[in-house]
């Protein structure tokens, strides 16, 4: 259970990242003033995302994970990201990204070992 809690709380912060950059563009395009950033909806919908982030590692704590098995599980937080990008923005996900997110898999199956 700590492990799919980890791995939503991977899935949130990649959201949550992205909700960050939206929301600052849009902030920067309205002028960049401090009312257009702390008004704005994706930063705050990015800032709950982050909160329960923090909510999903307090329960996978609770549960029994421990930091050294469960902190690489975050680590996937890279990967969403990526896939994020790929689907939200066309970002391109190139042969040696791939090579890096296998990587990351690879180190959360030996980290969880």
């Amino acid at each position: 259970m700590s492990v799919l809690l980890f791995l939503v709380a991977s899935f949130l912060g990649a959201g949550g990242q992205f909700l960050y950059k939206a929301g600052t563009d849009r902030a920067v395009a309205a002028g960049g003033r401090l009312v257009d950033f702390v008004g704005n909806g994706q930063i705050l919908a990015g800032v709950v995302c982050y909160a329960l982030v923090m909510a999903c590692f307090v329960a996978g704590f609770r549960v029994g994970g421990s930091p050294s098995a469960l902190y690489p599980v975050y680590a996937t937080t890279f990967i969403w990201a990526a896939l994020i990008g790929r689907a939200m923005h066309g970002v391109a996900i190139a042969p040696l990204h791939v090579a890096g997110m296998v990587l990351i898999i690879a180190g959360v199956s030996l980290m969880g070992r």
